[in-house]
């Protein structure tokens, strides 16, 4: 996962996942625009495996990320590609900068399939356990991204148990998909999430809080 070679960044032509757009507007009497992303909603899922007694997370490298820090040690590095020449990314930086702790996500962008379907078939992909939308229970709907793309993101909660864990998880091959799932024990759930120095998102840090606030004490887990 962290073995990452041959780096470039080059302009995006088009993508299936989004698209920018600008919008011009006058606001009390003032002429504006503002560049956005059009983009997919998407659902997150918190499963607490009551097995183990562990929160599951998955693991992966994000691209986004991990330019993101080569910018910020390396002041300038994606300025050629502001003059559309594919810019090569300094080697000094391991993989390990990119990869993030997250709670299992994926797009809705199936037409047909409802926010409790598109969660369970990222659960089995990702995760490899097998629910059904009847096991789910919302969290919470909220605007991911406000000033970038204004999508929405639903959160899921489902208990889950060793014996609906039919399958390894670990994300679709054929999409490139390279995930690594994670148990995260309850005993120290907190401290992960209070620590600067672990790259996770916000969806961890909030699953965590809700968890540990709402559900927990109901299972006499605290």
């Amino acid at each position: 996962m962290e073995r990452i070679e041959g780096a470039a960044v080059g302009r995006c032509a088009a993508s299936p996942y989004l698209r920018p757009l600008t919008l011009h507007y006058r606001q009390n009497g003032a002429q504006k625009s503002w560049d956005f992303m059009k983009t997919h909603d998407s659902v997150t899922i918190l499963l607490f495996n009551s097995s183990q007694r562990t929160l599951v997370l998955v693991k992966q490298f994000r691209p986004a990320v991990y330019v993101g820090e080569v910018e910020r040690r390396f002041p300038g590095t994606l300025e050629a590609v502001e003059q559309d020449r594919p810019q090569v990314l300094p080697g000094a930086l391991p993989g390990s900068v990119g990869v993030m702790y997250e709670l299992c996500a994926g797009l809705v962008d199936q037409p047909g399939l409802s926010l409790e379907e598109v969660a369970c078939k990222e659960a089995w992909e990702e995760c490899g356990y097998r629910l059904a939308p009847s096991d789910l229970r919302r969290v919470a709907t909220y605007k991911s991204g406000v000033g970038l793309t204004g999508s929405n993101q639903t959160m899921f909660y489902a208990e889950v148990t060793d014996a609906q864990r039919g399958g390894p998880g670990g994300g679709l091959a054929e999409e490139g998909e390279l995930i690594e799932v994670v148990h995260l024990p309850l005993d120290g759930a907190q401290a992960f999430s209070d620590n600067p120095d672990v790259p996770k998102t916000l969806g961890v840090i909030f699953g965590v809080s809700w968890f540990l606030g709402r559900v927990a004490p109901g299972l006499g887990l605290q």
